[in-house]
Parts: structure tokens; sequence; C-alpha cells
């Protein structure tokens, strides 16, 4: 009887690993129904089973920290250079060691160390408003400390990720003495003070609250698209402006993915991150939210096209997260609340 029931019990573990084999859990702060879409479609391919988590950048960096050896995790997908490079120093990630991907994503769009890749580029634009501004008076993010540009800039907090970014970005080419000689004339130039998300910010402009203002590119995409007659004419009302290299370029930043510290799923972890380096997958990882492929040579939507193309600064995306540290203490001396 004994023997009986340890045999069963040998069954039942095997195909308990077996099941393990055939999964992979993605922790993930991005919730967009393509990438939905996405995991339907990578495991019709391969049939293995995506089990999905979603919250925060923070509140799942802070999950996995506390789930420690223990964790479940396979994946973290996060949208922001500067929060992936957070999870790399709270030492939930590991290397991917994947020839493939580093063979194939930017080198500027991965982590030096290979801890993590991005897998879709955001820009960060110039919102201009097309009554008031014409686009040959816009030179770039420096320019915009230019007393020209007084009570005319709309802007998010400096809490807000992407701004940090865009700062340590700033530090990383100009140093950190000339990069806040720049943000505290900036701060002189705010319309008002820092609130809401880019779609604000947006709106902002075109309402004639403010000529300028800095948001990233899909959030424009998406109100030209939408549904609503209103935000279509709020985005007929502005423009984009990305700055050309002769002007430093335009800040890129990235969504991006990594495999945790702990994967019990490790082989299909890397099998998944290099799915979504592939043609097909990017077109609705990246393309599917408005963003922009880190592959290049792909058919873009009409929306996308319509931006036109962008030089980018050149400055590795690791450095949004080195420099963040000092990119906050920056802002908060300045006064960008």
């Amino acid at each position: 009887m004994f023997q009986k029931v340890l045999s069963a019990l040998f069954v039942v573990l095997f195909f308990m690993s077996c099941a393990q084999r055939d999964e992979v859990n993605i922790y993930s702060s991005r919730h967009y129904d393509t990438d939905n879409e996405l995991y339907d479609r990578f495991t019709e391919e391969t049939g293995i089973h995506i089990n999905l988590i979603e919250g925060s950048s923070d509140e799942l960096i802070e999950r996995i920290r506390n789930e420690g050896v223990n964790s479940p995790a396979d994946i973290v997908i996060t949208v922001d250079a500067g929060r992936l490079w957070r999870a790399k120093e709270a030492g939930i990630l590991q290397t991917h060691n994947s020839e493939f991907l580093n063979e194939t994503i930017p080198h500027q769009m991965q982590d030096a160390e290979g801890y993590w890749v991005g897998l879709s580029e955001r820009t960060r634009g110039i919102i201009y408003n097309l009554s008031t501004v014409e686009p040959a008076e816009l030179q770039g993010y420096l320019q915009l400390a230019d007393e020209k540009w007084q009570g005319r800039i709309c802007v998010r907090s400096s809490n807000n990720i992407y701004n940090q970014s865009l700062v340590a970005s700033m530090i990383e080419v100009l140093g950190e003495e000339a990069t806040e000689e720049w943000a505290e004339r900036l701060v002189r130039n705010f319309a008002r003070s820092p609130q809401g998300g880019d779609t604000d910010q947006i709106k902002a402009v075109a309402a004639g609250l403010c000529d300028v203002a800095l948001a990233n590119h899909y959030y424009l995409a998406r109100l030209m698209q939408s549904s609503s007659v209103q935000d279509r004419e709020v985005a007929n009302q502005v423009g984009i402006h990305f700055p050309p290299a002769e002007f430093g370029g335009t800040h890129v930043n990235i969504s991006g993915a990594g495999i945790a510290a702990n994967s019990p799923n490790r082989e299909n972890a890397v099998r998944f991150i290099e799915y979504l380096a592939t043609d097909d997958a990017q077109l609705i990882f990246a393309v599917g939210n408005n963003e922009f492929p880190v592959l290049s040579g792909l058919d873009l939507p009409e929306a996308l096209l319509s931006f036109g193309t962008y030089d980018s600064d050149a400055v590795n995306v690791t450095y949004y997260g080195v420099n963040n540290p000092a990119a906050i203490r920056l802002m908060d001396r300045v006064g960008w609340r």
C-alpha cells in the first residue's frame, strides 16, 4: 500500500514539474490590452502558459524583494530605464546571457551588464500650440530655459520618472552643474505649478494655458486616435517637436524587461523576452501602444508616421538610472516641485 501511495505521489510531482516547465510568471507594470494579446499569441505558438501579476513598478519591485528566494517571478516588465535600474539595484534581476538579445536590441537600449533590455522606445517631445508657436522657434530642451519662454511652459512634477530620466540624461551629457543651471532657469519659465499627467500637459497647451509642454509622444498619438471628438480637437491644436541632432537630439526612453533573480522558469523567461524582440511581437508590444519599436524597418501606423523621424540624443539609457538620485536632488534644489 505504501509503495502505491509513494508511486502515486511521484506521478503527481512529475506532472507538477512538467506543468512548471510549461509556464512563465510575469510581473508587469504595463496595463495595456495589446500586451494581453501578445501573451495569448505566445502561448498559442509555444504552449507555454503565462501567469500575470500586475502592479506599479515600485509595488512589484518591493513584492519580489519580500518574496525573496521563494519568489515565483520569472520576468519583470516595466516602463522607463530608471525603474529597470532600480530593479537591478534592488537585486531582483539576473543577467539574461542571450546572444540573440545582445545582437538584436540596440546597445544604447539595454543594460551594459545584460540585466535588462529595452523593447520599445518612448520619445519625450516638446508639445507646442500651433497658433502661438512657430516650429522654427523650437530648438531643443536647452532653449526652453531662455527668457522668451517665461510663463509659457507646462510640465509634470519632479516626482515623475519621465522628467527625472530627462534630467538624468542631461547630467550625463552636460554635467551636473550645467544641468542645474538649465533646470533653475526652466523653472522660472513655468506657466503654472507642475501638475497632472502628460495628457494634461497637452490639453493645457491646446487650451492656451501655456504655449509648450514636455510629454511622451504616445500620449498625443492616443488623443489623435481617440473616439472622443474633444480629444481629437485637442490633438489638432498642437504639434510635437523632436529636437534634431544639431540641438542635442531627442530624449528616448524605453519599456523593457529583465529576468527575475530567482526565476523558477528561467529558460521560458529567456524565450519570452526573445520573442518580444521579434518583428511580429514588436508590432504588438510597441506599436500597439503607439510606442516606437526598438527594431528598425517595421511598418508603422499613420499616427506614428505623422510625427516624422527623430534623432536620439545617443545617451545609453542605463544612465537614466545611474544618475537618477542626482537628478532628484537637483530638481529639489531648483524648486521643481
